[in-house]
């Protein structure tokens, strides 16, 4: 008997002092809190898990559902429109108001725009602020989905997400590099004819593809990767692939560019090399970028064929 009791006793210190057993008996989790990141806009500090998330960035609310962090967001800005569920109200992103967000009492508000001093404004009122610019590059955009993992107590989904991500990604760009060679691509971001530039995320992105843009020798400083083109500068250009970000907004589609005056002639459009991408998908550097590379490399098989 007494053999047994000390069997007991000794079994369950040594799981005591291997952390196993927590308090009612519970199996102990791993300490997430506090956690900080360090972000272009500086550091920032998370005491505990926030219950009370507002974003007011399209993409970072994409992460945060994706990451499962979604039951914790209360509130998203009015350009937030994926997923369906998230909590869309009014909120701006481009031009906030600190008493309309401070009024959903948020533990945590993550920016993509911080519009004169809305940020410092958010944390004199005591609240967390994570501020995230557009990616520049793919690994920033992990690192952003990383970092809110981590602030939200969701790490280990976003470790996940970001390695899909990257594996998916990866076997499309390796997959597609044969089929880009000596092609070149015209993105339009509206019927204005501006486009994006190679200095541009979306413009890496092309290039990870390995297609030549069209709209990188009317980059300049001036224009920050987002030169406006002229008609005639696309036709001469002749571009091999077009991809219209702008089927959402303005409505343009495969029929709408060949009916503009000469473009009859560009090689995308003899070849029907047309991609119609969602206008959210292929602005944003989130989860669904492995919607936009599958996109791409579907285009650019057909081209091949």
């Amino acid at each position: 008997m007494l053999r047994t009791s000390l069997f007991a006793v000794l079994t369950a210190v040594c799981m005591l002092a291997l952390g196993v057993v927590g308090a009612g008996g519970q199996s102990a989790a791993p300490k997430q809190f506090p956690v900080t990141i360090t972000t272009p806009s500086g550091k920032v500090t998370v005491t505990k898990k926030p219950r009370r998330i507002v974003s007011l960035s399209p993409t970072a609310t994409e992460t945060l559902f994706a990451i499962g962090a979604g039951r914790q967001v209360i509130a998203v800005d009015d350009q937030s429109d994926y997923p369906k569920n998230a909590p869309r109200t009014t909120l701006s992103g481009f031009t906030p108001n600190v008493e309309a967000v401070a009024s959903y009492r948020p533990d945590l508000v993550v920016i993509g725009f911080d519009t004169k001093g809305f940020a410092s404004s958010l944390r004199r009122l005591k609240i967390k602020v994570v501020h995230h610019d557009a990616a520049k590059t793919l690994k920033g955009a992990y690192t952003q989905i990383r970092q809110l993992g981590l602030v939200t107590g969701n790490a280990p989904k976003a470790t996940q997400l970001i390695k899909e991500m990257r594996t998916k990604i990866d076997r499309i760009v390796e997959a597609s590099k044969n089929r880009a060679r000596g092609l070149s691509v015209y993105h339009e971001l509206d019927p204005l004819l501006f486009s994006a530039a190679s200095s541009t995320f979306i413009g890496k992105a092309y290039a990870l593809l390995g297609l030549e843009n069209i709209a990188d020798e009317a980059d300049s400083a001036a224009t920050g990767g987002y030169p406006q083109l002229s008609a005639e500068y696309v036709v001469a250009a002749d571009p091999d692939v077009i991809v219209l970000a702008d089927t959402v907004c303005c409505g343009q589609t495969a029929a709408t560019v060949a009916a503009r005056p000469g473009w009859s002639r560009i090689s995308a459009v003899r070849t029907g090399s047309i991609v119609r991408m969602d206008d959210s998908i292929a602005s944003r550097w989130g989860p669904r970028l492995v919607n936009f590379f599958r996109a791409m490399s579907s285009a650019l098989a057909r081209l091949r064929q």
